[in-house]
């Protein structure tokens, strides 16, 4: 009875909500080719009318067709084989430590509104005829929630170093965006942002609780009110001036 119990917590415990994103992403990878490989195309998932087909976020078809399902539906588009090994690998690696932390209906939260506060940022300020897609967005969103952490749990050595290794992470990839044209250095911009409020938002568990210095209620309140401000200012700024 005893090996039974601790078999069904290592699976209540487990990362499934990670494991629930990565078969998405897959799955819509290998959609992807095949709808390349129907017409023709070598690579499905970096032709630019597949990717706009999927959801990737093109800002225009949010302003003049009103696809606001672009906000959500990039975060689990990638172009090309070695973008989604390397987002894939990098959720795998982050999700196994964060989601068992936070628990999964807060991973599940916490992944997604930071890939859509991203996919905000990105819409609001980058050209209206260019694509964009990838699980960035909500990546950069898990990094800023461990810097969060870090400081929720100021005495717990593990997290606070993994914490500084995440602000780390997240400074070299900001500079080496600044240098690549390819990249989206908005999306992952508005991630960090999303995943900092986001994590004083919804704060951790009850059972972990103890270990955290308290945090005031009211820091938690504006986490949410500019949350909501930068929400309403991009799809605002957005729609406005393009």
């Amino acid at each position: 009875m005893y090996q039974r119990q601790t078999q069904w917590d290592k699976i209540k415990d487990g990362p499934y909500i990670t494991y629930l994103f990565l078969s998405i992403q897959i799955i819509v990878f290998l959609l992807m080719e095949f709808q390349g490989i129907r017409q023709g195309i070598f690579s499905g998932s970096e032709n630019g009318a597949i990717l706009q087909q999927f959801g990737a976020m093109v800002a225009g078809d949010v302003i003049y067709n009103h696809e606001f399902w672009r906000f959500v539906t990039p975060i689990f588009i990638h172009i090309g084989l070695v973008h989604l090994a390397v987002n894939s690998l990098t959720l795998f690696l982050a999700g196994r430590l964060l989601e068992p932390l936070i628990g999964h209906t807060r991973f599940f939260i916490l992944y997604l509104l930071s890939g859509i506060m991203g996919n905000l940022v990105s819409f609001a300020f980058s050209s209206p005829l260019s694509i964009s897609a990838g699980a960035s967005t909500s990546l950069f969103g898990l990094f800023a929630a461990f810097i969060v952490l870090g400081r929720l749990f100021p005495n717990q050595p593990i997290i606070r170093q993994v914490s500084r290794n995440m602000l780390l992470l997240i400074v070299l990839n900001l500079g080496m965006n600044v240098f690549s044209s390819g990249v989206d250095i908005l999306g992952h911009i508005g991630g960090v942002i999303g995943g900092v409020l986001l994590m004083v938002i919804v704060g951790v568990p009850k059972n972990i609780r103890h270990y955290q210095e308290k945090m005031n209620p009211h820091i938690r309140i504006l986490a949410g009110i500019i949350f909501v401000f930068v929400t309403v200012f991009c799809l605002f700024y957005g729609f406005k001036f393009k």
